[in-house]
């Protein structure tokens, strides 16, 4: 089983940020062996002023004790500062930065056909301080109904940091264009008035529809071995 860490911080918008970021990572990815720190994949993504990191390995870092992506992470730190600052308010140390897992969750048997990995999407808005027990519990609702076999989910995570909220969603193949065919049914209808009173947009001046909440993939490496 994978564990996964999403970090969330604030990020210089535009290309050449982007651009930098992707570089640094990229070099040191290639020069390095993440894989020896048990980081196995990696994804940039960034959202309005938004930066998100999610790092894949293979056990929990708590456990293994191995908390750093890449050896050389004062050098990435050092490279990416004029770019990549601290989201939460009462930051201290890096790891104020990794965003709260509150729930998950997966279907009881995986959906048959399938060759080739999940489409993964990350979906951002802005969360109710203390409301991770209330959102948690409306998709937990949902996904005990048939929606999710319906869009072909494969694994839902939600996290919360500050008043950030990340809803990372995966699907197979087959329906991954079902989500925007699913947005005026009922069910869909229902999950998005449930979350009304917890979950806003991030940025309300820029939101007209669903697919305005979709984080923008920068950059991507997994491990060859």
């Amino acid at each position: 089983m994978t564990f996964r860490n999403v970090i969330v911080c604030r990020m210089v918008p535009g290309e050449e940020s982007e651009r930098v970021v992707a570089d640094t990572f990229g070099y040191y990815d290639r020069t390095t062996r993440p894989q020896d720190l048990g980081v196995i994949g990696r994804t940039l993504l960034s959202f309005h002023d938004l930066y998100i990191h999610v790092i894949e390995r293979v056990a929990d870092p708590a456990v293994t004790g191995q908390t750093r992506g890449l050896p050389a992470f004062q050098q990435i730190a050092e490279a990416i500062a004029p770019y990549v600052t601290p989201y939460p308010r009462y930051w201290k140390n890096p790891s104020d930065s990794v965003a709260k897992q509150f729930y998950h969750w997966a279907p009881a048997e995986p959906p048959a056909g399938e060759t080739t990995g999940p489409n993964r999407t990350i979906i951002v808005a802005r969360i109710k301080p203390g409301a991770e027990p209330d959102v948690a519990r409306i998709f937990a609702e949902s996904d005990a109904g048939e929606l999710p076999a319906r869009l072909g989910v494969t694994g839902r995570w939600l996290y919360s940091i500050d008043d950030v909220y990340l809803h990372v969603l995966e699907q197979t193949d087959a329906s991954f264009a079902a989500v925007r065919e699913n947005h005026d049914t009922p069910a869909f209808a229902k999950i998005m008035a449930d979350l009304g009173p917890y979950i806003s947009a991030y940025s309300p001046d820029t939101w007209r529809g669903p697919e305005d909440a979709v984080a923008k993939e920068f950059y991507r490496w997994r491990a060859e071995d």
